[in-house]
């Protein structure tokens, strides 16, 4: 019998769980909305629905979490209320039996592309997440970079304005700047009535020279951080994913074309700059990959 990897993705709006064979193959694909309540209720959801995918032969679990996932498999997610430090991974422990990585959304997001996905292979890679907020995970030499506190990838708080503003203080620069939110923000400014994000780009697409304008402007921030980004890392790609990424064009030509103004020249003609090409599978897949490596680790120490 084939052996399994169960992964889930755990989102402040929706759950996603697979099985997951060793060779990267999704099955038995299920998803729930997430628990408003928060707490032990969005722990619950989760066994529940990991125990709607096959049983037998599960060799570990992985689990991507929205925040932050320290080394004992507890969690904090600020979109998910109670979830400070939730003993996540010693919760399915004791629940499923078999070996449980958690880890950060963004860190599960590029190795599941580096796994099966658009980077496939590159031992430096960036996963930039533009959507409600922004952050990155990033492979260099083929380690997740994860700096002293888990911290490391927190790309929203990239300072690209010497003038501080208000909003910077809470969620940072780039991602008041180039963010669903700040869009949205920037937009309504501009054309007298509430907007989303999402409405901006179908008015971009349509024609609507102010909305094409707003998302320029958030494409030449994000512009600055990619140069940044490539000037420190050296990456051989960089994939852009998340719900801003439906901006398409109207923001990502802009962002690269002021990258390659900033960006260390060498550097430069080294990076490719790419959309994510498993979509919402790349952090189960990444969520399944961690899980398997961290399970042949401990085999082996046993």
């Amino acid at each position: 019998m084939p052996e399994y990897i169960l992964a889930a993705d755990v989102g402040g709006t929706k759950i996603a769980a697979a099985a997951v064979s060793r060779s990267g193959r999704i099955t038995h694909r299920c998803e729930v909305k997430t628990a408003k309540d928060g707490g032990r209720a969005v722990v619950d959801q989760l066994i529940a629905l990991l125990h709607r995918l096959p049983q037998r032969n599960v060799r570990a679990i992985g689990v991507d979490v929205p925040g932050l996932a320290y080394q004992d498999g507890s969690v904090w997610a600020p979109n998910i209320r109670g979830w400070k430090r939730m003993p996540l991974g010693r919760l399915l422990r004791k629940h499923f039996g078999v070996p449980v990585t958690i880890e950060s959304d963004r860190n599960a997001f590029v190795v599941g592309e580096a796994w099966r996905g658009a980077a496939r292979g590159c031992r430096n890679a960036i996963f930039l997440v533009v959507g409600t907020g922004i952050g990155a995970g990033i492979l260099a030499d083929g380690r997740l970079v994860r700096g002293q506190g888990e911290l490391a990838g927190s790309v929203g708080w990239m300072a690209i304005r010497d003038e501080f503003l208000a909003p910077y203080a809470s969620i940072g620069c780039l991602e008041s700047l180039a963010a669903g939110p700040g869009i949205g923000i920037a937009a309504s400014r501009r054309l007298r009535r509430t907007v989303t994000c999402q409405e901006v780009a179908q008015l971009a697409r349509r024609g609507d020279e102010t909305a094409r304008a707003v998302l320029r402007e958030a494409g030449c921030s994000l512009g600055l951080a990619l140069a940044n980004l490539v000037s420190i890392f050296n990456p051989a790609v960089i994939l852009i994913g998340g719900g801003v990424a439906e901006a398409g064009s109207f923001m990502l030509r802009p962002a690269v074309q002021v990258m390659k103004k900033w960006t260390q020249p060498i550097a430069l003609r080294q990076v490719r700059i790419l959309p994510s090409r498993l979509g919402d599978s790349a952090g189960l897949l990444g969520a399944a990959k961690l899980a398997l490596d961290g399970a042949k680790k401990q085999r082996k120490l046993s």
